[in-house]
């Protein structure tokens, strides 16, 4: 299976749990492994693979009005929101809030999904 990475994709988003982080919305860092069928580099054809552009388009607008209280649950809906609306077979998601706690650089979480195997 063929992979496509978007790395450190910035993009403002609402999620936290505690009211420094729910006042306003905060940037995080997205990123994204998507699993894409091989005959997009057999067909170099646009439409046999996952268009990042589209991709990134679509997370930003989502992103902007939805509401998380955990980086978990964010980075479920991306996930979701990729396998259910573009030809991707899975994905790795990883959201990062930068300079969150004093302590640490960064706090992320990484998920991973796949689409149900047809039977």
């Amino acid at each position: 299976m063929d992979t496509i990475f978007i790395d450190e994709f910035r993009v403002d988003a609402w999620v936290g749990i505690y009211p420094r982080e729910t006042a306003l919305s905060q940037g995080i860092l997205l990123n994204l492994e998507i699993g894409i069928p091989d005959a997009a580099a057999e067909k170099d054809d646009i439409h046999a693979t996952v268009n990042y552009e589209r991709v990134i388009a679509r997370l930003r607008e989502s992103l902007a009005t939805r509401r998380f209280n955990l980086l978990e649950a964010l980075a479920g809906f991306v996930a979701s929101l990729i396998l259910e609306e573009f030809p991707a077979r899975r994905v790795r998601v990883s959201v990062t809030k930068p300079g969150i706690v004093r302590e640490a650089k960064r706090v992320s979480v990484v998920i991973e999904r796949e689409k149900p195997k047809n039977p």
